[in-house]
């Protein structure tokens, strides 16, 4: 059903919808709005070269990284050709193969395998099963000519199924499949060469394995022999196999004892384990081998020590299935970073240092190329990577490597000259906040001093202040002509010197971004979201994910602090990320959340416990107002300091707790920053609704899954009061629930059933999005109880129950066409512009901007408006609200995984800043009410000149004939 509006509307409402719907002009574009188009940290496994076609010349460079997002980057520039999110922002464990010579990629993550266009990123196929899939593999020989399948292991049900499917490299259609459901059996992997299919796993109790080999016919899949290799106190973890396969034609697995001591080495398909000495104080092995069935049966160990890295190169006789050391390569320090190419039988190792790219042959230690490394802006080092050789003549070789980095960037080095760099590390991102860019900081200390000196002092200081800037004249004075043109010509001038700044309209701010992997970045806002810095402020183990409970920027100080679960908290400047402070993970107590409270000492972010406490605080930081936080049986309570005989002392002043079978899954708080700009609003009739302004409330989302509903409950935030619920049934509790507050109304979204109004017997499902104002009284011009109240508490209807003030709400229920999350409101300096409710379209990557006049709860039902509705600006309601392509402010961008929006105002009235982040990074402004306190863009500053001259020039010409013309009159006259 598609919103439609009556004709003596339509106008109405092109003018209501000024900026977003009209959305960004052609000349805006990457001017006002900046976007990071990233995949995700690329993971060893998972990242490869590939030629799409089998005759091309030219590889593309695939990954599937750690959120999720599969994709193929161009080697030579390091664009995005391709991405699919196959994960979102969740920490992901899948898995990626291309078969050799052929246009298609294959993915498993979870339980889907899905076949992608190797070229445009189409999906070829698709899979679904039960069970998590372990490995994928690619079989580079079948029974069928032309064709490669897949094999992948699975791990199903609660009982640990394990199952091995062959998959149809065509259409992805089972083969064949093998399942075995033993209890003491790990599944790891799953490798093959020309004649069978093996699956390695560990067999045995925890702290004690053995490799179990499960051997399995490549054309039905039958089960031709169960092999255990060594003893069950072989393999003491998972983590300790660290190879398996990649040769298809000697496939091999290998694992290293608990104390890193020696790395033991079988051939798959027998029973004899080979073992070799590690080097001493190796914290860290690899394994590297090339995949191709054609290669030569050669494989390199990378051992890494704390001080350096150093490897060795191994090989297999085909006949005897014996594995001996070809040669060693030599310590250097720093981790290194080593990767595998092969041209035919030939296998080439790739070796990145600190300093240096080598390579090497497997077939001899002679070092085929070496290229010194160009040195970059960063001190990082190569962790892992991806390389390709080309052979360009008898002793001449060209080398292009993509290594992902410490400080996670993907760098594509070109035989030693850095070719790009994509700051992968930024996805992930878990919070953000703007940031004014600090001020001098001689002129604050000059601006303290003057504050606290006598008014004489005071001014004598001001006025030889004033005299040293002087110095700084002619600089501005030279200045002025680039910026009079630039103003002119609607160009940009850089600052010179380099440094931060902010403008008068307030654009110019940072964004500082925090991550899951414990990096932190600092953006600068009003040059296209340029990185000014990052930094490593916490080493997160792989698997683990930093969880930032809160973040805060102090524009006084010029610092930001970031909290995080584990009791750790670091405080960085703003302008270049040094640590100013920091505390260890684990030094303090464990957290749930924080909050950022008003104390005698000013603002701060205080951390709040897992039992929803803020514990000892001192006189200075203990917060003002009652702090709203969650208890350890999910309530929600208000935690207030009192005074007492030892100073201050926190209490629990109320507990809000929803019924049993109901779980809470969304708090909507307000935003510091919600200016009123009227505290009513004026009808068509000239009458005044009053808002219902109280800041102290919140909105609780709860759903019952057993009924599948939803309520949400106005929260007083002083007394605990519930002010109002709403209850909506059909509710998938499956699905994610957003809530947002603002002035005196609140949005959240939900799947669920929604009942037509006009036909009680009909429903339809689909993305409801529900919209709620409150007002002090039904009837306009009455304030209610309050009307000749000249203070307001929260706490007065405990003590006199007859004064309870609730408010009046509407609401009103809209389907959406597309599913939203991530809701956001729009904020200004004033509150004079209209609010927007930005949210963002996961299945349309894009974010739109939803006008109030569009999800208003007093559109007229069932009847066109009257004249005093139309003026006022309402419509009639239609259920269905279709997401126009004008209204999205991301325009052609494709903005994926977004996990949450933020915005912030500008000096100007007009305009918000909008920064989302997730998977991408974007920014840009929005102007919700037009732009109409600053000139865009697009206004013709050269035709306004020209006309003011031509006009200038007009006058003095014309001046003399006007002139000679007025003298002739007069003596006409006088004759």
């Amino acid at each position: 059903m598609k919103l439609l509006l009556p004709p003596h509307l339509s106008a109405l409402l092109l003018l209501a919808l000024p900026s977003t719907v009209r959305a960004v002009f052609q000349d805006e574009v990457g001017h006002i709005d900046y976007h990071y188009e990233l995949l995700g940290l690329p993971q060893r496994e998972t990242t490869f070269f590939h030629k799409p076609r089998r005759d091309d010349k030219a590889s593309l460079l695939y990954t599937l990284s750690d959120v999720g997002v599969l994709g193929a980057v161009n080697p030579s520039t390091g664009a995005v050709v391709w991405r699919q999110v196959l994960n979102g922002t969740a920490r992901a464990t899948g898995h990626t193969r291309a078969g050799e010579g052929e246009g298609w990629v294959a993915s498993a993550l979870g339980g889907a395998v899905q076949g992608w266009d190797a070229v445009s990123g189409r999906n070829k196929f698709s899979a679904k099963f039960g069970g998590d899939a372990r490995d994928l593999e690619v079989m580079e020989l079948t029974e069928v000519d032309g064709r490669k399948d897949l094999l992948v292991l699975f791990q199903e049900g609660q009982e640990g199924q394990n199952v091995v499917r062959r998959l149809s490299g065509e259409d992805g259609r089972v083969v064949w499949e093998h399942g075995e459901t033993v209890k003491d059996v790990l599944p790891l992997q799953v490798s093959t060469n020309v004649e069978k299919v093996f699956v390695v796993g560990l067999r045995g109790t925890d702290g004690a394995h053995a490799v179990r080999v499960l051997v399995l016919d490549t054309l039905t899949g039958k089960r031709l022999d169960d092999l255990v290799v060594g003893t069950r106190s072989d393999v003491s973890a998972a983590e300790d196999v660290v190879f398996v396969g990649a040769n298809t034609a000697v496939p091999i697995v290998a694992w290293t004892d608990s104390g890193k001591e020696k790395v033991f080495v079988n051939v798959l398909g027998t029973k004899n384990r080979h073992e070799f000495a590690l080097p001493v104080g190796t914290v860290e092995v690899q394994i590297h081998a090339p995949h191709l069935v054609q290669s030569a049966p050669h494989f390199l160990v990378h051992s890494r020590t704390a001080t350096g890295h150093q490897a060795a190169v191994y090989h297999i006789n085909l006949k005897t299935a014996v594995v001996t050391k070809a040669y060693d390569l030599p310590a250097l320090p720093g981790p290194g970073a080593f990767s595998t190419s092969s041209d035919g039988a030939n296998v080439y190792f790739t070796r990145i240092t600190d300093d240096e790219v080598i390579l090497v042959s497997s077939a001899s230690h002679g070092i085929l190329g070496r290229w010194p490394l160009s040195p970059s802006g960063t001190k990082s080092n190569a962790i892992h990577g991806a390389s390709e050789v080309i052979k360009k003549g008898a002793d001449s070789y060209a080398v292009r490597a993509a290594a992902v980095t410490s400080t996670d960037e993907w760098t594509l080095i070109r035989n030693g000259e850095l070719a790009w760099a994509r700051p992968e590390g930024m996805s992930g991102a878990v919070a953000a906040t703007f940031a004014e860019i600090p001020e001098n900081e001689e002129l604050v200390k000059s601006l303290e001093q003057e504050a606290h000196s006598n008014p004489l002092e005071a001014y004598i200081h001001r006025v030889k202040r004033h005299i040293s800037d002087l110095e700084h004249l002619p600089a501005y004075l030279n200045a002025v002509p680039s910026r009079l043109i630039s103003s002119i010509l609607g160009t940009e001038v850089s600052a010179k010197d380099g440094k931060l700044a902010r403008d008068s309209f307030g654009f110019n701010k940072l964004a500082v971004i925090a991550t899951r992997r414990g990096m932190v970045y600092g953006l600068d806002v009003g040059n296209k979201g340029k990185i000014l810095w990052s930094k490593r402020v916490l080493n997160i183990a792989k698997g683990d994910s930093w969880n930032v409970t809160g973040i805060q920027a102090n524009e006084v100080t010029g610092r930001v602090t970031i909290f995080g679960s584990n009791g750790d908290r670091v405080v960085l400047e703003t302008d270049t990320g040094n640590v100013v402070d920091s505390v260890a993970p684990g030094s303090q107590k464990i957290t749930q959340s924080a909050a950022l409270v008003d104390t005698a000492s000013g603002p701060q972010l205080l951390p709040v416990s897992v039992d929803g406490t803020l514990g000892e605080l001192p006189s200075d930081a203990a917060p003002k107002q009652t702090i709203v936080t969650r208890g350890p049986g999910g309530e929600i309570k208000g935690e207030v300091f009192v005074p007492n005989e030892r100073g201050l002392s926190e209490s629990t002043s109320w507990v809000f707790t929803p019924p049993k079978s109901k779980r809470i899954v969304n708090i909507a708080t307000r935003p510091p920053h919600d200016p009123i700009a009227s505290i009513g609003r004026v009808l068509g009739d000239r009458t005044v609704k009053y808002k219902y302004l109280n800041p102290n409330t919140i909105v609780v989302a709860a759903v019952d899954d057993k009924s599948l509903t939803l309520t949400t409950y106005l929260l007083d935030t002083i007394s605990g009061q519930v002010l109002s619920s709403s209850n909506y049934e059909g509710v998938d509790t499956d699905k994610p629930i957003e809530c947002a507050v603002a002035e005196n109304w609140f949005v959240c979204s939900f799947y669920g059933q929604y009942t037509l109004r006009d036909s009680t017997a009909q429903s339809l499902k689909g993305y409801q999005i529900v919209v709620s104002d409150l007002y002090e009284s039904d009837v306009p011009n009455d304030r209610g109880s309050l009307e000749d109240a000249t203070q307001f508490s929260s706490l007065e209807p405990i003590e006199n129950p007859a004064g309870i003030a609730l408010p009046s709400v509407v609401s009103q229920t809209f389907v959406l066409s597309a599913p939203v999350s991530a809701l956001q409101v729009t904020q200004t300096r004033q509150g004079i512009s209209s609010r927007h409710v930005l949210a963002y379209l996961p299945e349309l990557h894009g974010i739109a901007s939803l006008p109030r006049i569009i999800l208003e709860p007093r559109r007229p039902v069932g009847r066109d408006p009257t004249p005093a509705e139309a003026e006022e600006g309402l419509m009639k309601y239609q259920p269905s609200i279709e997401i126009d392509p004008k209204s999205v402010i991301t325009h052609v961008r494709d903005v994926v995984g977004i996990y949450k929006i933020i915005t912030s105002p500008a000096i100007v009235e007009s305009t918000s800043l909008v920064l989302a982040f997730g998977v991408d990074v974007f920014g840009t402004r929005v102007a919700p009410s037009f732009l109409f306190d600053i000139l865009g863009k697009g206004f013709n500053k050269v035709s306004l000149v020209g006309t003011v001259l031509a006009i200038t020039a007009g006058v003095f010409a014309l001046r003399p004939m006007v002139r000679k013309k007025q003298i002739n009159g007069l003596w006409r006259t006088a004759l």
